[in-house]
């Protein structure tokens, strides 16, 4: 029985290190060794790995992070493919890789298995946005942190008959915005899904302070537009050439404050979202992940995601996991919709 293989790829996210558990300790009751690979695929390029034992593994359960490290080197991107990878996975006799990442890291891991790598997938995001699976691990504390952040908004918000512009993490996609502003009893939310006009935002919250409440709560997806004539300066690049996305808030803002007059200030929430403890669901949701992405392996089931279908962990084709990236559907943002105002 080969080696498998363990990397975290892309953004961190809580739950990861839960994965990594839960991969560890199957492997370890059906008597397979399991190498982490260091820093996602820059490990594989590089040959930077360590033996992963119930051992190195214990306490590591409700901690944030990865032990193993990330980053969003990309073996496409910065590689020669399957070739920038072979030196490593030989050296070391690994049989099977799980990938633990989102889409763009299960993208290539599709890649991968096409040149011959067998391969499985754990999508993580806490953007909730995977094709293929009801949920992504990681989703539930983000939502959890940033519902907590506005309802302390909203009591300051009140304080100081203010407006509070609340940004969240969505780079193209709204499920956090959607849920907190659910959660958080928001005034409005805006997701990159469905256009939006900022007249009809300003309405309702004229609407809002004529009936009597002089503050108001608006939970925005990073990745919208800003309102015309309110553009928002360039995104800067990160080291591996991704768009660094925040602060369209601001733009919001000064597009209500300009219309109203009432007084408007903005909280970018930003990292907070994806670091610290996960939440207790995430940590059940990431062991079970992590345990079921090692029975696929041990079963020879490659070339396949992990995908949660109701209450059941089933595999799924790589191929559906990277046919797209998935959006928050009309019923959800209407039932949002509702409680606009």
């Amino acid at each position: 029985m080969g080696v498998i293989g363990l990397l975290t790829a892309g953004g961190d996210c809580p739950g990861l290190n839960a994965v990594i558990r839960g991969v560890v300790g199957r492997a370890g009751r059906r008597g397979s060794e399991v190498l982490g690979i260091l820093n996602g695929w820059e490990g594989l390029m590089k040959d930077h790995t360590t033996p992963l034992d119930r051992d190195k593994v214990r306490g590591i359960l409700g901690r944030g992070g990865t032990i193993l490290g990330t980053s969003r080197m990309d073996p496409y991107v910065h590689g020669d493919g399957f070739a920038s990878l072979h030196e490593t996975i030989s050296r070391n006799g690994i049989d099977k890789v799980i990938v633990v990442g989102g889409d763009g890291t299960l993208r290539s891991a599709m890649q991968l298995a096409g040149e011959g790598l067998k391969i499985i997938g754990v999508p993580k995001t806490i953007d909730n946005d995977i094709c293929g699976t009801d949920i992504t691990f990681g989703f539930q504390t983000a939502v959890q942190i940033a519902t907590d952040a506005v309802d302390r908004l909203a009591t300051t918000a009140e304080a100081h008959n203010r407006v509070i512009i609340v940004e969240v993490m969505g780079r193209t996609k709204g499920w956090i915005a959607t849920h907190t502003g659910l959660a958080g009893g928001a005034d409005y939310i805006l997701i990159p899904e469905y256009e939006y006009d900022i007249g009809h935002v300003v309405d309702v919250l004229r609407q809002r302070h004529r009936s009597g409440h002089k503050y108001s709560i608006v939970v925005v997806a990073e990745g919208i537009d800003p309102p015309p004539g309110y553009e928002t300066a360039e995104a800067k690049k990160d080291a591996f050439g991704f768009d660094r996305l925040g602060g369209v808030a601001y733009s919001v803002a000064a597009a209500i404050e300009d219309r109203t007059n009432f007084e408007t200030r903005v909280s970018v929430l930003g990292h907070i979202q994806r670091g610290g403890t996960p939440v207790a669901s995430d940590r059940v949701l990431a062991s079970r992940m992590g345990v079921a992405a090692t029975d696929f392996a041990l079963d020879d089931l490659t070339n396949v995601m992990v995908a949660v279908r109701g209450t059941e962990m089933v595999p799924v084709p790589l191929s559906e996991a990277a046919s797209g990236i998935r959006g928050v559907p009309e019923d959800l943002y209407a039932t949002a919709r509702t409680f606009f105002g």
